[in-house]
C-alpha cells in the first residue's frame, strides 16, 4: 500500500499504516486504519461488509461483529470534527462508504519512484530492537524544543537500561530530526523491529506529550499514550513523563516479542526465545501452568547456563509448586538455588534481581537480601515493572504495609494493563488490611480475582477483607471457593510458608477461621 491520503483535518499515510491529525498521530489499530484506507480510496463508493472483512481480516473467518467494533473506533475518532459522527454512512445490509469531507490522493511520481533508491536494510540484532526518533515540537515554542529533545534523550537512557532491549543511540536516531519518515523505512535503515515516535504541544500552562510504540514492518501500533500535564516544573515534568513512558513500553514489547517468538518453529528457539515463550506460563502463576514452562526454561539453561533470567523463571515455577503444590522441600530447594544464580549471573539485568528477590523473599524468608535486590534493580532500571510488581508484593508479606502500597501504586500507574499487575492487587489487599482499610484491601483483592481468577490466595485475601467488615456470608461463600481451588488449604501452613510476621499472621488467621477457612 502506497500513498497519502488526506480530508479535513486529517492525513492517513498508508504505508506508514498511520492516521493524523494535523501533525498529531491518532491512536488506532492496524485494522481500523486498513479499513479507513479502503473507505476513503472508494469515498462515496459503497463497499460490502464482505469486501471490508476479507481485506482488513485477510483468510482469517471472523464474527460481523469485529467489523463494526473497528467501524465505531474510526467514528469516535471522527465525533470530535463538526458533523464528524456522519463521515462514514451506513448502508443496511450491504456495507459501509464513506462520505466526509473530500479526499486528495497524494501518490509519488513514477519518474520519483523508479530512481528512488532505499538504503540497504541493517540486520535486525538477536534481540529485540527499537529506535526513539525525535519528538515533534508543534508548539512553535524554542524552549519546547530543548523539552523535547530533552525527554527522548532521557527515554532512550532509561530504555538502555532494559537488559533485553537493543536500542539505537540518540546521534542515530536523530538524523531523522525534522524529516518527514515512514517508520518502515526508519526501521530499515537502522536495523530495528520497533520504532517510537511522538509529539509535544504547549497550550498555555499545560504540555500535551503524545507517544506511540510501532512495529517496523507492519505498521502495527504496540502502544499509545498521550500525557497532559500542568508546565510547573518542566525538568520535573521530563522526568515524570520519562519513567512512565519507558515503564508503559516494556510490558507492551514483551507481549509483541512473545507474540513474535510464538510464529516461530520450536526447533529454531534460541535461549531468549524459549524464556520468552515460557513466560506466559509462568505468569498465571497456577502448577500446572508452570510445568508448562520449566522444560522450556531448563532447553534456555542448557544452551546458556548464565542466563540469569531463566534461572529467575526457572526460580519462579519452583515457588509456584511449593506454595501451592504441597510445600515440597525439593521444589523449595531447586527455588533457592536459581533464584541466588539469578541474582548472581544479573547484577545488571532488573528482571533477574527481582525474580530472585521475590522468591528469596517469599520461601527463604531472607528479607534483607531480598529487598536490597528489588532496590538494585530499581537502580537498574527505575521504572522496571516486575521490580515493582513482585517488590510490592514481598513488601506486603514482610510486613512493611505502607512501602507496599506505595510500590504497588506505583506499578499500577506505570504498567495498568500488565499481565502481573494482580501482584501489585496482592500487596494492596494484604497492605491496606494490615492497616484496618478492610474496604480498599476487599476492593484490591477483588481486582486480582478478576485478573486471574483461577488463584485461591486472591479468594483467601477476600474472604479475610469480607469477614472483618462483619460480611460473614459473603466471606463463606467466598471461603468456599478457596477450598474448591485448594482443598488442602491451611491458615497455619500457608503462614508458615511464606513466613508472615505475627502482627499480619494473627489477624489475618482470625479473620479467615471467622470465613471458615481451615486453620
Amino acid at each position: 500500500m502506497t500513498g497519502i491520503y488526506t480530508f479535513g483535518p486529517f492525513r492517513l499515510d498508508v504505508a506508514a499504516g498511520i492516521l493524523f491529525r494535523g501533525a498529531e498521530p491518532v491512536a488506532l489499530g492496524q485494522r481500523a486504519v486498513a479499513l479507513l484506507h479502503l473507505l476513503v480510496e472508494g469515498a462515496g463508493t459503497p463497499i460490502s461488509k464482505d469486501r471490508l472483512i476479507e481485506s482488513t481480516w485477510p483468510g482469517l473467518s471472523i464474527e460481523e461483529s469485529n467489523l463494526t467494533v473497528q467501524i465505531a473506533a474510526l467514528r469516535r475518532t471522527f465525533a470530535e470534527e463538526p458533523g464528524g459522527e456522519n463521515w462514514i454512512e451506513t448502508l443496511p445490509r450491504r456495507g459501509y462508504r464513506y462520505v466526509g469531507p473530500a479526499v486528495a490522493n497524494e501518490r509519488p511520481s513514477e519518474g520519483a519512484a523508479a530512481h528512488a533508491q532505499p538504503a540497504p536494510a541493517l540486520a535486525l540484532p538477536d534481540k529485540p530492537s527499537l529506535a526513539v526518533l525525535p519528538f515533534t515540537n508543534m508548539s512553535g515554542d524554542s524552549e519546547q524544543e530543548y523539552f523535547a529533545d530533552g525527554m527522548v534523550e532521557d527515554i532512550i537512557t532509561g530504555l538502555s537500561r532494559i537488559k533485553w532491549l537493543f536500542v539505537v543511540a540518540r546521534n542515530s536516531s536523530f538524523t531523522y530530526k525534522a524529516q518527514s519518515v515512514s517508520v518502515s523505512r526508519v526501521g530499515r535503515e537502522l536495523g530495528v523491529r520497533y520504532v517510537l515516535e511522538g509529539s509535544v504541544r504547549k497550550a498555555g500552562q499545560h504540555v500535551r506529550i503524545t507517544g506511540q510504540l510501532v512495529e517496523a514492518e507492519t505498521g502495527v501500533h504496540i502502544w499509545a499514550e498521550k500525557y497532559d500535564r500542568p508546565l510547573d516544573d518542566i525538568f520535573a515534568l521530563q522526568d515524570e513523563i520519562t519513567l512512565n513512558v519507558v515503564g508503559a513500553i516494556q510490558p507492551s514489547l514483551r507481549e509483541a516479542e512473545i507474540e513474535r517468538v510464538k510464529r516461530k518453529r520450536p526447533e529454531n528457539l534460541d535461549a531468549y526465545d524459549l524464556a520468552l515463550r515460557a513466560l506466559p506460563y509462568v505468569s498465571v502463576a497456577m502448577p500446572a501452568e508452570a510445568v508448562k514452562a520449566m522444560p522450556l526454561l531448563e532447553r534456555a539453561l542448557a544452551i546458556e547456563g548464565d542466563y540469569a533470567t531463566a534461572h529467575g523463571l526457572l526460580a519462579w515455577c519452583h515457588e509456584i509448586l511449593f506454595t501451592r503444590r504441597g510445600f515440597s522441600k525439593v521444589s523449595r530447594e531447586a527455588a533457592i538455588r536459581h533464584a541466588h544464580a539469578a541474582l548472581a549471573y544479573g547484577r545488571d539485568d532488573a528482571t533477574a534481581l527481582a525474580l530472585g528477590g521475590f522468591v528469596i523473599s517469599m520461601i527463604e524468608h531472607d528479607r534483607a537480601t531480598a529487598f536490597e535486590a528489588f532496590e538494585q534493580a530499581l537502580a537498574v532500571s527505575p521504572s522496571s515493572s516486575f521490580a515493582l510488581f513482585f517488590g510490592s508484593t514481598a513488601l506486603a508479606y514482610a510486613g512493611e504495609a505502607e512501602r507496599a502500597i506505595d510500590w504497588a501504586e506505583r506499578a499500577l500507574r506505570i504498567s495498568p494493563f500488565d499481565r502481573l499487575n494482580y501482584a501489585s492487587y496482592h500487596a494492596l489487599a494484604v497492605g491496606h488490611f494490615q492497616r484496618g482499610r478492610y474496604d480498599e484491601a476487599a476492593h484490591a483483592a477483588r481486582r486480582a480475582v478478576q485478573s486471574i481468577p483461577s488463584l485461591s490466595v486472591s479468594r483467601s485475601l477476600l474472604a479475610a477483607a469480607l469477614a472483618k467488615l462483619g460480611r460473614i456470608e459473603e466471606a463463606k461463600a467466598v471461603a468456599l471457593q478457596v477450598l474448591s481451588l485448594e482443598p488442602t488449604f491451611s491458615a497455619a501452613r500457608f503462614c508458615a510458608a511464606i513466613g508472615l510476621p505475627t502482627a499480619l499472621a494473627e489477624p489475618i488467621t482470625g479473620a479467615w477461621s471467622a470465613a471458615g477457612l481451615p486453620p
